[in-house]
């Protein structure tokens, strides 16, 4: 470099405590990044290791409180986790819960795919379904969501949030293929 030539300067790329590279932009309660140093929503800490029913119950808590983005973490913890025989299972709830942040964002094309997928992953599931989740009830809100999306304009994500479980949704606390 000569005295006429500035310095060159990479931008840092954040980085978590292992190195890898991570995004610490603040983010809103659906997900969206904030300019670094405004007040934000606090992420969901990544592989955190629950049962099936904590990761339901959390995931609901999310979603109630308008947090669809938050949720799909959570649930993409448990998809990440989950035997085989329920990992379609996991990763469309976590679909599902991406279509609604889309939804809510105002993204339709990008919701009505997002929940399209999801219900396609979680349907096999109907008739058997895991852990009190409401298989049933969960494709009939991602199509009524999905006709809802024709109009202009974003949802609102806790007004729009599904059940995932059945009224009592212990019941079914058991792994797929038992019963």
């Amino acid at each position: 470099m000569n005295d006429t030539q500035e310095p060159r300067h990479e931008p840092r790329r954040d980085r978590d405590e292992e190195g890898r590279a991570r995004n610490a932009r603040p983010r809103d309660g659906l997900g969206r990044p904030l300019p670094y140093g405004a007040p934000g929503v606090a992420r969901q800490p990544e592989g955190v290791v629950r049962t099936p029913a904590q990761s339901l119950a959390e995931a609901q808590r999310l979603l109630d409180a308008g947090m669809p983005f938050h949720a799909h973490e959570v649930l993409e913890d448990a998809w990440k986790a989950a035997p085989d025989a329920e990992r379609e299972l996991w990763r469309g709830l976590a679909q599902l819960a991406v279509g609604l942040t889309h939804a809510a964002r105002g993204n339709a094309v990008g919701g009505a795919a997002l929940l399209d997928r999801g219900t396609a992953a979680i349907r096999p599931y109907a008739a058997a379904a895991p852990y009190g989740i409401d298989v049933g009830g969960l494709l009939s809100w991602a199509g009524e969501l999905t006709g809802r999306l024709t109009a202009p304009g974003a949802v609102s994500a806790a007004a729009a949030a599904p059940r995932l479980r059945t009224a009592g949704g212990t019941a079914g606390d058991r792994p797929a293929g038992e019963g």
